[in-house]
C-alpha cells in the first residue's frame, strides 16, 4: 500500500496555489495563512496536496484548509491525511477535530463522514464575507456546516 505521511513546512507562501484548491479566495487565506501548523501530504515521495491545522482552544485541532491535488484525488490520500492526523494529535492529548465545509460541497460532506467526522454546528452565513459569491454543485455556499470527530477514547 502506499503510503502518506505529512511534513511541516515554514515557508507558507510557497503553498498558496495548493490552498487555493480548498478555498477560492486569496484575501481569505491571507487572513489565517500565518496560523497554527501548515503540513505538505506527500505521497509516494511527492508532494500530493496540504493541510493548515489551527488550535481554536486548549483541547481542539482544527482542520482550517486541507486540499489534494486533482491528479491525486480518488486515492485515499484525504483519508489517510485525517488518519496521521489523528495520530498525531492524540499523542499530544488533543481531545477532538474539527472542521468546517460549506453547505454546497457536497463531497466534501459525504467525505468527513465516511472518515469519522460527525456533524457539529453550522455556521450560518459564513461565506457573506467573501468578495463574491461562491458556488459548488449549482448550490450557493451561505453556511460552513462544522464536523467533530474526537481524538481520544
Amino acid at each position: 500500500m502506499n503510503s502518506v505521511t505529512l511534513e511541516e513546512v515554514l515557508n507558507r507562501n510557497d503553498y498558496m496555489s495548493y490552498l487555493l484548491l480548498a478555498d477560492e479566495s486569496e484575501d481569505i487565506i491571507n487572513g489565517y495563512i500565518n496560523e497554527g501548523e501548515l503540513y505538505v501530504i506527500q505521497f509516494d515521495n511527492k508532494e500530493a496536496g496540504v493541510v493548515l491545522f489551527t488550535f481554536p482552544s486548549h483541547d481542539t485541532v482544527e482542520i482550517k484548509n486541507i486540499a489534494i491535488t486533482e491528479e491525486a484525488r480518488g486515492q485515499g490520500i484525504g483519508k489517510q491525511a485525517i488518519q496521521q492526523a489523528v495520530h498525531i494529535f492524540s499523542n499530544q492529548h488533543y481531545e477532538r477535530l474539527i472542521v468546517g465545509t460549506a453547505n454546497s460541497s457536497l463531497g466534501n460532506l459525504a467525505f468527513y463522514q465516511k472518515v469519522g467526522f460527525r456533524f457539529y454546528e453550522i455556521r450560518r452565513d459564513f461565506f457573506a464575507h467573501y468578495p463574491y459569491p461562491v458556488f459548488e454543485n449549482g448550490i450557493q455556499a451561505f453556511d460552513m456546516v462544522v464536523f467533530e470527530r474526537p481524538l481520544l477514547s
